[in-house]
Formats: C-alpha cells, structure tokens, sequence
C-alpha cells in the first residue's frame, strides 16, 4: 500500500470514529448503567442488554440474534464477568454482520460497462447528496461519470442533481419537469454508451404513498434502459436516513418489497445516536450495506467494511 492510501486510510478511519461517537457514547452509557454493581453476565444483565440493544435501534430480531449468541458463550464457558461483555458484543456483531451478505470492497462490478446504479429511496434521506459523493468517489478514480434526473416530479431535486453535477464536473442527462422518468432513464443509458462512460447514476422519485404507482414506475425504467443495455441496472441502492432509526427499517421493508434492491446506503449517522440500526438492517433484510455516510465533506461517504465498523462503534471515548 502506498504512503498515500495509508494516510487516506488513517483518514478514512478517523472519520468513521467520529462519524460514530454519539452512538457509540450512548451505547456505552447504556451499556454502563445495565451492568453497575454486577459482576457476572447472568439473565438479569442480559435482559438489560437486550433494552439497551433495541433502544440502540438495532432492532428486535437482530437482538434476539445477538443475545442468542452470548447466551450460548455464557452456557459454555460456565462463568463470563461482565468485564469481557464489551469484547464479547463486539465480536458477536462482527460475526453477524460478516454472516450476513457483505459488499466486500469492490466498488463496482468493472466487467459491466457502462455500470448502471438506480438510486431509490424516499425525499430527504440524502439521496441527491449520496449521488453527488458517489460520482466524486467514481470520478476520483478516473472513471467516466454519467447523472440522470429522473426524478421529474419535484423540480428541487433536478435542480440539486444539476448543482452536483457542476460541482463534481460530470454530465448530466436531464429533460423538462414532469417528464417520463424512463425516458430520462432511456436518454441517460443511451448517452453514456454512446460516451464510453463506465458509470450511469439515475435519480427516481421517491414517493411511497403509493406503492403501487412506485412499483409500476420503478419496473417500467428499468424496462426502458433495458432496451439499450439488457442487463441495467447492474445495482439498485436504497438510500437510507440513520438519523430516523427505526423508520429507516420501514422505508426499507416498502422500498424491498417494490423492486430488487441489491444495495444500501446508510446516511446521516454522524449526527445521530442511532448508528445500531446499520448492525439491524444489514441482518434483517439479508442486503448488503454498501455505502455509509459518517459526515458533510465529499469524501464523508464510506464503502462499509463491517468489522471496522464495529471496531469504530466499540471504541471507548
């Protein structure tokens, strides 16, 4: 590894541990209060451990998971001080989370060019922000980049996807308010493989008041790129808001339940406590955490890497 990547690693990781100390502050105070005066892992502390996981937003399941796990360890090493119950959490959730199906650390899949990704998820999680950091990222690594704003519906969010665009230096395919989103879609694919571009970032609409009509219009986009590339999208990313805990595992039951996520991206955890609900939806919805956004700056957005999560999420204060 270059001296650069280690300082842009160093970096990197600094950024995840600040992006996570109020979630991890609170964890631990919580964690502090369930164990006081105790000093053996028995059922009363992990009742208390189980309220302290679900008031992290990890989620019910996902906890009944985890306090499995550790009762397992306390049956068969017969005696566990609650001295070790932080080591023993951490690597508990660390193995859940590389259980559960992982990104790994490519970006993307480079035999599919253009690399088509149809960004998904409700008004206000930061979707056009994600856009906007994901074709820096892309662009940073000398790859062609390609915007479409087919979300058509709210002229805010043209307008936002068009300020990303100037600012990161990437085209952007767009057409009039209230236009077709698929034709917008069509437009955008069509433009990038006639611009040997290697990635295609589409905006759509997020309006779940409806989910028929979202089902409906999200089937017929990717109908439409299809006619220009038979395999797009390569990957559909639901964008999440961490900040919004246990509403995050909502959107995310009606987004999966609409079209075929096969990515997420996690936003907005740095300035909340609720940065379980990461360990929580990677598990329950069995779709790989791609992305995570721990802060404001363009390189805030963070492809995830469980284990350094946890190490981050873990790391007293």
């Amino acid at each position: 590894m270059s001296w650069y990547k280690k300082i842009f690693k160093k970096e990197e990781k600094e950024t995840l541990d600040k992006g996570l100390e109020k979630s991890s502050q609170g964890f631990f105070d919580k964690i502090s209060k369930a164990v006081v005066g105790k000093s053996k892992v028995d059922d009363e502390v992990l009742d208390d451990l189980e309220e302290v996981l679900i008031a992290s937003d990890v989620g019910a399941s996902t906890t009944i998971k985890i306090i499995e796990r550790i009762e397992n360890r306390v049956a068969r090493d017969k005696f566990v001080g609650t001295d070790e119950l932080d080591k023993i959490l951490r690597e508990e959730i660390t193995g859940l989370l590389l259980d559960n199906p992982h990104a790994g650390s490519g970006n993307i899949d480079e035999t599919k060019k253009p690399y088509v990704i149809m960004v998904v998820g409700v008004n206000g999680v930061g979707k056009t922000t994600t856009i906007g950091k994901l074709a820096h990222q892309f662009k940073s690594e000398g790859k062609k980049v390609v915007l479409g704003a087919a979300d058509t519906f709210r002229a805010a969010a043209v307008d936002q996807l068009v300020i990303w665009s100037e600012r990161v230096g990437v085209p952007i395919v767009k057409q009039n308010m209230g236009s077709d989103p698929a034709s917008v879609a069509f437009d955008t694919v069509q433009s990038a493989v006639a611009n040997n571009a290697d990635v295609v970032i589409i905006d759509t609409a997020g309006r779940l008041h409806n989910k028929v009509n979202l089902m409906n219009e999200l089937t017929k986009i990717k109908r439409v790129m299809q006619k220009v590339l038979p395999d797009a999208p390569h990957e559909i990313l639901l964008v999440l808001d961490g900040s919004t805990g246990q509403n995050a595992f909502e959107q995310a039951k009606q987004f999966t339940a609409a079209t075929e996520v096969n990515a997420l991206a996690i936003t907005k955890l740095d300035g909340t406590a609720k940065g379980g609900v990461v360990i929580g939806i990677s598990d329950q919805f069995q779709i790989p955490v791609k992305y995570i956004g721990v802060g404001e700056k363009m390189t805030d957005l963070q492809l995830f890497n469980g284990a350094e999560f946890v190490d981050s999420f873990f790391k007293k204060r």
